[in-house]
């Protein structure tokens, strides 16, 4: 016979009270009990039920949730990183034994950093519930939503038959807009995003597992959320190969910079009224050894997140000013190279100094370059750091340009402060000036602007030879664009020159006044 010890019969007796009589309730028992004493064994008893419940509660742990939750516990509704892959697991399982499809979406809700920061980290959690809610209002049952980070929200889509890419969309769709539906917290008004990324069973490998699946999904979130904050996107095969060539440039763009890979190529500027060559701007491009030329809006971001901007402003300058140096001696006519500097650069108190030294080092007199500067640059930093440091690159001799004139807020008074020599207008006002009055208007009024001032202008975005003819005769004093030629190497460019040349030798000249 099963013999039970002391310690077992013990646990199996003070199971069932413990499970009544345990939390912040248990000891609301203790009137009724000390009153029901009182009332059959007099004061004595009451006195010992007063003092021997509280122990009882004490000894079988109903009174533990005084001490508050264990600090790894987590709330039930919130799901781990081991914890996502199994469940997911689970619903591939489940649907591949009905033949059926199951999906999942992964949703990053913003704004509330902004709810903490405000309202403090109750408030905080009453929107992560809040937006779980939410959710959930919109699942079936079967399905499942849980938290798996501060902002982010896991939901897997149990399995269903008539479960497509469009029903899928639809559920992103009102998911979303219940969660951003303006959110009452702590007595303010608060207004959410959500990003989302999904994706169909359907669409991946048959024999996909649960972290697959979730890889999947976090490749269409980390496409969502480069469209902006209320992006939906689905996963496809195709995302693989962009998320793929994010997460390369990441990690290895820092590495490229210092190898030589990112180098400038140069597109030409051309003097409306002789169509020669006037100069070029330096624009960085990165020569990959397997994947070809990859666009700077591919690697900047990634450069400006690892602090290396500066580091590439300093290579495009040097280089720049080797292949002026280049063309010098191979007899080619370039007066000047323009290089973009960024907010960084231009707050570097040793800019001017390093710029003054590869001058000197490659012999090229300063006004041979000329240092963009954006507008918006101008607007959002501090006067006090950028303002020094143009004037004082201007005092040694180069060039200012204000580039992208008219899309930042800096005011026309800058154009006075600021030793600026030339406006570099930004494409959008050039795009369609022959075929609207409006736009062309605005545009006449920044060159007559430019003229008053005595600043030079140059268009950027030139696209066909009827803009490049009606900008000069409005006035403009350059031109550059994909419609002249595209950025090139310095050996394609070495190449191009020549034949530009040639071209125009017996072409009369554009007059501003026909």
């Amino acid at each position: 016979m099963k013999t039970v010890s002391k310690k077992t019969a013990l646990q199996q007796l003070t199971k069932r009270p413990r499970q009544i009589l345990s939390g912040p309730h248990a000891l609301a028992f203790l009137p009724a009990f000390a009153l029901a004493a009182h009332l059959l064994g007099g004061p004595l008893l009451m006195m010992l039920v007063a003092t021997g419940f509280p122990l009882y509660l004490w000894r079988t742990g109903g009174l533990d949730f005084l001490n508050g939750p264990e600090p790894s516990a987590a709330p039930p509704h919130f799901l781990d990183a081991p914890g996502a892959p199994a469940l997911a697991d689970r619903f591939l399982a489940d649907a591949r034994d009905v033949h059926q499809s199951v999906a999942c979406l992964l949703i990053d809700i913003g704004g509330l950093d902004r709810v903490r920061h405000l309202n403090g980290g109750a408030a905080m959690r009453a929107a992560q519930d809040m937006c779980l809610m939410r959710i959930k209002a919109h699942l079936r049952v079967g399905d499942a939503a849980y938290r798996i980070g501060d902002a982010r929200f896991l939901v897997l889509v149990g399995p269903a038959a008539r479960l497509d890419l469009e029903a899928l969309l639809q559920l992103g769709a009102r998911v979303q807009s219940s969660v951003e539906d303006p959110a009452a917290l702590s007595e303010m008004t608060h207004y959410l995003t959500a990003c989302i990324g999904m994706a169909h069973s359907r669409r991946c490998a048959a024999d996909i597992t649960g972290a697959g699946f979730l890889e999947a999904v976090e490749a269409a979130l980390e496409e969502a959320a480069l469209h902006g904050a209320s992006a939906i996107r689905a996963w496809s095969p195709s995302l693989d190969r962009n998320v793929a060539t994010r997460r390369m440039i990441r990690t290895s763009v820092v590495a490229a910079l210092e190898k030589g890979q990112i180098e400038p190529w140069f597109q030409p500027q051309l003097c409306t009224s002789t169509g020669r060559v006037s100069g070029v701007e330096a624009l960085a491009r990165w020569v990959h050894p397997e994947r070809g030329v990859i666009a700077p809006g591919q690697f900047l971001p990634a450069l400006e997140r690892a602090g290396r901007l500066s580091r590439l402003g300093e290579v495009m300058i040097s280089r720049s000013l080797a292949a002026l140096h280049h063309w010098d001696a191979a007899g080619l006519d370039i007066p000047s190279v323009s290089v973009n500097l960024a907010e960084a650069d231009l707050r570097d108190p040793h800019l001017s100094e390093r710029i003054k030294w590869d001058l000197d080092r490659h012999d090229l007199a300063p006004e041979r370059l000329a240092i963009e500067v954006l507008e918006t640059v101008l607007a959002s930093s501090d006067e006090c750091a950028v303002a020094k440091n143009v004037s004082t690159l201007a005092s040694l001799g180069c060039r200012i340009d204000l580039d992208d004139f008219g899309t930042g807020r800096a005011p026309i008074a800058t154009l006075r402060r600021m030793p600026i020599q030339r406006l570099k207008i930004d494409r959008s006002f050039v795009t369609g000036i022959g075929d609207d009055p409006e736009q062309r208007r605005i545009l006449t009024a920044i060159l007559s602007l430019a003229d008053r001032l005595n600043l030079d202008t140059l268009a950027e975005g030139v696209e066909t030879s009827g803009e490049h003819a009606l900008l000069a005769q409005l006035g403009c004093d350059h031109v550059q664009g994909y419609g002249i030629a595209e950025p090139m190497s310095l050996d394609a460019f070495d190449t191009w020159l020549p034949m530009h040349d040639a071209k125009i030798a017996d072409v009369p000249l554009l007059s501003r006044k026909a």
